[in-house]
């Protein structure tokens, strides 16, 4: 006899639907999983035996063949252990459900009987509304999370007698649905703020700037000036996440198994700062079963790396690629994943192995040749990926006891939100969100300067032997400047200030 009930896998980020088919004849008692099953997979029909046994069901000793269709996509994890138990329970009569092709079943079995919670619940559920599949049963400690996809009935469950009540129409589990504007409204504040940085104006300024455009920033400067400070306070300046962005988000943090039990959605910006240890694997992921890395987990969010040059070489360039394209895909031997790492880049550094070299009270030790192989550690295509490099200096002591009251992070987000409005309206027809990522073609269509202008350009472009991309980086950056100005023309003043965020094209020439 043979049943057939649904399942779910992940490919990436994305959920995908997989036919669990069971066949149970007489013969030589043995069990077969077939379909490309990893070990995980494999070890679930002693799960799945013993939890059946033990959750008072008899299974007897029969030919048992179970096929996971579509048999050439690899299948990984323990979230078969459900759909293979209740394919056999549904084959030997134990279940009478007509619709049961209307539900899709999530969770690994312990021996007991219980569902114990897995990783990837929230791709896996959207994939399931996605396909029309009306209701879905998940572990009950992944509810929160499964709760917040709309249109599906999410049936959270503790037990496999449970399950099987439910489906006989013997105990119903009630539906669970999370309440998306509440967990937006509970989304806690931010303990840093940008009011709490003393003095630094041109830094913040510039980090304003970062976040208006979605640009990459190199912060050079000594040791502790507030170069850490400034990067960490970044994402609470950001633009509002939308339920779109956080969703996205969300369904990264829980294929990495790192979304806390208790918060169903990420509702923040990530901000990731990897310590400089950090392998190219672990930074663009990766992994015998590939995982996303840190590029991924900062997602719609800021990744910092700190003291750039002590990062090995090869995990800088791995992101080269990743930087400009806002994906990364990772390739097995069986399979190929790719992964979103949309985020803005932001990086700090000394300007010389002893770091004084911007320092006026304290004297640099470094010869130019020791600055010079310092600064060689980061490579010229990488730099170029950078759009705003800012110096940071060193703070005066005046400037630790003023009063003044400084801008919050509210009162600078509210510009932001304003300046990226401006750009998602302007560029709605050429699939892209903020200035950064302007075409060649765009920016001539959409950053014309005048003579004056021009002209003012032209003579930076000579005196500092600007690059092509670095000329066109400069635009962007001046884009966004006047975009922040509320100006719809690129003036003289905007092209100037951005002129002014390329320190190491003026003063750290290789």
């Amino acid at each position: 006899m043979l049943s057939s009930v649904f399942g779910m896998s992940l490919s990436g980020i994305e959920g995908k639907l997989i036919n669990v088919e069971v066949d149970i004849n007489n013969g030589l008692p043995s069990w077969e999983i077939v379909g490309l099953p990893d070990a995980s997979v494999r070890e679930s029909k002693e799960r799945v035996r013993t939890a059946i046994k033990n959750s008072g069901f008899e299974l007897q000793s029969r030919k048992i063949i179970v096929n996971l269709a579509p048999a050439s996509t690899r299948k990984e994890g323990s979230a078969f252990d459900l759909p293979i138990a209740i394919g056999i329970l549904n084959n030997i009569g134990e279940i009478e459900c007509p619709k049961i092709n209307e539900y899709v079943f999530i969770g690994e079995l312990s021996l007991d009987g219980k569902i114990n919670k897995i990783n990837g619940v929230l791709p896996m559920c959207i994939e399931a509304r996605n396909l029309g599949i009306k209701n879905i049963v998940v572990p009950y400690e992944n509810r929160n999370e499964a709760g917040v996809v709309s249109d599906v009935k999410i049936i959270p469950a503790k037990t496999l007698n449970e399950i099987v009540e439910h489906l006989n129409n013997h105990n119903i589990i009630d539906r669970f649905k999370a309440n998306i504007e509440e967990i937006f409204q509970k989304s806690e504040e931010e303990d840093i703020d940008f009011s709490e940085i003393k003095g630094q104006e041109i830094s913040k300024r510039a980090l304003e700037i970062v976040a208006a455009g979605a640009h990459n920033c190199l912060m050079i400067g000594s040791p502790g000036t507030g170069k850490t400070m400034l990067a960490k306070r970044l994402h609470t300046i950001l633009p509002d996440l939308t339920f779109d962005e956080s969703l996205e988000i969300t369904k990264i943090h829980s294929v990495a198994g790192i979304l806390p039990s208790n918060q169903p959605l990420i509702t923040s910006r990530p901000f990731r700062a990897p310590h400089h240890t950090t392998s190219g694997i672990a930074l663009a992921g990766g992994g015998r079963v590939p995982k996303p890395g840190e590029i991924s987990l900062a997602h719609y969010g800021v990744l910092y790396l700190d003291e750039i040059a002590e990062f090995d070489r090869y995990a800088l360039e791995v992101m080269r690629s990743p930087i400009e394209d806002g994906k990364i895909t990772i390739s097995r031997m069986n399979c190929s994943y790719t992964y979103p790492c949309n985020f803005i880049f932001i990086a700090s550094m000394n300007p010389c192995p002893c770091g004084y070299a911007m320092d006026p009270k304290k004297r640099c030790v470094c010869t130019d040749s020791q600055i010079q192989k310092y600064m060689n550690k980061i490579s010229g295509p990488l730099l170029d990926r950078i759009d705003i490099h800012i110096e940071v200096p060193a703070i005066e002591y005046e400037k630790l006891h003023e009063n003044d009251k400084k801008e919050t992070s509210a009162q600078i987000r509210k510009r932001v939100n304003i300046a990226r409005k401006i750009q998602k309206e302007r560029y709605k027809d050429y699939g892209i969100l903020s200035n950064s990522e302007l075409t060649d073609k765009l920016i001539n269509k959409f950053c014309k300067l005048d003579a004056i202008t021009n002209k003012l350009l032209r003579q930076a472009f000579t005196k500092y032997s600007f690059s092509v991309r670095t000329y066109n980086r400069i635009i962007k950056v001046a884009r966004t400047i006047a975009d922040l100005a509320g100006s719809e023309d690129i003036k003289m003043e905007h092209v100037a200030e951005a002129i002014q965020y390329r320190v190491l094209d003026k003063n750290y020439k290789k």
